[in-house]
């Protein structure tokens, strides 16, 4: 009985509240923002299931395509002291125009008539290579008739001998058989004496013609030998001649061609943005920048940085979003068709070595289907870019970026970052 009773008063102590909860009124305000909560959670829940479009940011500057076409110092190829400035800067230049004028420093070329001081001395060595020349060949004819000469006289005392081997041969005969003769008594001895003596003195004609030719023969060889120490001498004249000769001509051609630096002029056409030396009189060394100047530039291009990680997943001709300095922009990386001030560009140019610790560089053009760049744009300008990637769901990409994993990769982009074997082959025939 106890226990219903206080049933029956816990009952009706329940009743009473939940009365005075009725009893209540309901805040107008709480109900809004209660219907507020439940609208944007179902917005968010639907949010998370948008498709969005990945990407990889990356910041740089404007360049040129072209290296041609960057930024560029004009130097000076010898030293000199500046003595007039035919530009300022700002100023544009044609190809060729005459920015400093320089004068020389060095005192070997401080003669005004250096070149024809010059082109005398070379005068004189030709002449000079001219008379040896000639005599060279004045020698070389002495040489043959001397050796023509040589040889007639030696034909000639040959005859001689030979006249002369017959004549003692005779006389030899003669003496053997008188010898007999006297030593039988058949003839006096005066008669054979006679004899003798013509044997003894044909004998002696005999070996002086033998001699003869050998004199013959070592008077013209001292007489060519000579004339050929002559020759050789006056060949080494030549040749040192002719090493001058090469020398002056070299240092005539350098001085020829140093004269034409004295004017430093403009590789090409474009704008003179900055003077590194400035007033006159100051002077400069062989290889120092006198002032840069900027081509006119037809075909810019971003030159962009990424992370190394993010290298792999970029290819060449992907689409670029790009938000130049100085232009509004409001970006939103993974709506691009939403975005509004920036600009489309694709991926031309993806270094295979980092460029800085941990980033490579990469050059992206203007994409030619979407807005032009505009005009104002100039080499230097500051950039911010985003390489579009593929499309994935708004909660995994919250997922991803909580995590710190890298963007999805469905395909490689590797076989169209690299060049094909047949693009290397053909690029090689052209080089060559």
């Amino acid at each position: 009985m106890l226990r219903l009773s206080t049933q029956r008063i816990d009952k009706m102590v329940k009743e009473e509240n939940l009365y005075s909860l009725r009893a209540l009124k309901r805040p107008a305000a709480g109900i809004l923002m209660a219907k507020w909560l439940m609208a944007m959670g179902a917005i968010f829940i639907v949010f998370l299931f948008l498709p969005w479009q990945q990407n990889i940011r990356g910041i740089g500057k404007i360049t040129a395509l072209n290296p041609a076409n960057r930024p560029q110092t004009v130097q000076a190829v010898i030293a000199g002291q500046i003595q007039k400035w035919h530009v300022r800067e700002g100023q544009a230049v044609k190809a060729g125009d005459t920015i400093v004028t320089i004068r020389e420093v060095k005192e070997k070329y401080f003669d005004p008539q250096l070149l024809e001081r010059l082109q005398e001395q070379l005068t004189a060595k030709k002449s000079s290579l001219t008379s040896k020349t000639e005599k060279a060949h004045a020698l070389s004819r002495q040489i043959e008739a001397l050796k023509t000469g040589m040889q007639r006289k030696i034909e000639q005392a040959t005859a001689k001998l030979q006249a002369e081997r017959i004549k003692f041969q005779n006389a030899e005969n003669q003496y053997q058989r008188n010898k007999k003769l006297f030593e039988a008594g058949n003839i006096p001895l005066t008669k054979f004496q006679e004899i003798e003596y013509k044997y003894q003195g044909s004998e002696a004609d005999y070996r002086n013609a033998t001699l003869e030719i050998a004199r013959l023969r070592a008077e013209y060889m001292e007489k060519i030998s000579k004339s050929e120490s002559d020759l050789s001498a006056t060949q080494g004249d030549i040749f040192e001649a002719q090493g001058e000769i090469s020398k002056l001509t070299n240092e005539y051609t350098n001085t020829q061609i140093r004269s034409g630096q004295y004017q430093i002029t403009a590789p090409q056409s474009g704008y003179v943005v900055r003077a590194m030396r400035a007033g006159i009189g100051e002077t400069i060394k062989e290889g120092d920048a006198v002032c840069t100047v900027m081509p006119e530039v037809t075909d810019l291009a971003v030159e962009m940085y990424v992370k190394a990680m993010d290298v792999p997943l970029i290819s060449k001709g992907r689409k670029v979003r790009i938000e130049f300095d100085g232009w509004p922009a409001l970006q939103f990386s993974g709506w691009p068709s939403v975005s509004v001030g920036s600009f489309g560009g694709t991926v031309e140019v993806i270094d295979y070595v980092s460029s800085q610790p941990g980033e490579f560089r990469m050059l992206v053009i203007p994409d030619k289907t979407d807005e032009v760049w505009p005009q104002q744009l100039r080499v230097g300008s500051g950039t911010r870019g985003w390489v579009m990637l593929e499309n994935v769901p708004v909660w995994y990409e919250i997922w991803r970026q909580l995590n710190g994993f890298p963007p999805s990769l469905y395909k490689a982009p590797l076989q169209d970052a690299l060049p094909s074997k047949e693009e290397t082959k053909n690029a090689q025939e052209k080089k060559s």
